[in-house]
């Protein structure tokens, strides 16, 4: 079994489980609500290449450099997706990515419990070092909620990649320490807790 293994992780908000192709049909059901697959500086599979997606995450899984998960809402509903991926077994690194979430539950408690259980597995179970996060410059929502959650900039990779598009991407990278998780949990779990508005 590779690294990190799939595993279940439920909270009060949000469960994340392993995915499987059976999600295809509710996960495109979930990327419709906002047409996410439209906005140029993202990945994010529109309804009819969810099958692919999935079989790519999983085959990327396979390979040892992601481990894919479904994220469900309170009531068990697949909402979106997201990822251990650029998977350092070596050096106890990985990037959680490749996320996106249904609009109705962005900005919401939800995605802060994800975050807040993946790093906390991250951390305390699978003994990472450090856990990045990576987004286009130009998606400043992901970099705004990124920075939210406590991590720190470690600098833009220029000219990183090529889109869908052809243009190139300088890619925002940021990181949490194991130094820092401590700090970063007591945030994220006040932040799930505190009041909204």
């Amino acid at each position: 079994m590779g690294w990190p293994a799939p595993v279940t992780l439920a909270g009060k908000y949000a469960t994340l489980v392993p995915l499987e192709p059976s999600h295809a049909g509710a996960l495109a059901e979930a990327v419709g609500d906002g047409e996410l697959w439209r906005l140029w500086y993202t990945a994010i599979p529109s309804p009819e290449g969810m099958g692919a997606e999935i079989e790519r995450r999983l085959g990327l899984h396979a390979k040892g450099s992601m481990t894919p998960f479904t994220v469900l809402d309170a009531k068990g509903t697949p909402v979106g997706m997201t990822t251990y991926m650029n998977v350092d077994a070596a050096h106890k690194r990985v990037e959680i990515g490749s996320t996106w979430y249904a609009k109705r539950v962005q900005r919401s408690a939800l995605n802060t419990e994800c975050k807040l259980m993946l790093l906390g597995h991250a951390f305390d179970k699978l003994d990472c070092i450090a856990v990045e996060f990576r987004t286009h410059r130009f998606n400043l929502q992901s970099r705004a909620g990124i920075e939210r959650l406590g991590a720190q900039l470690d600098g833009i990779l220029r000219n990183h990649q090529r889109s869908a598009n052809g243009a190139l991407r300088d890619t925002a990278v940021y990181s949490i320490t194991l130094a820092e998780w401590p700090t970063v949990r007591a945030h994220l779990a006040w932040q799930i807790e505190k009041p909204r508005a």
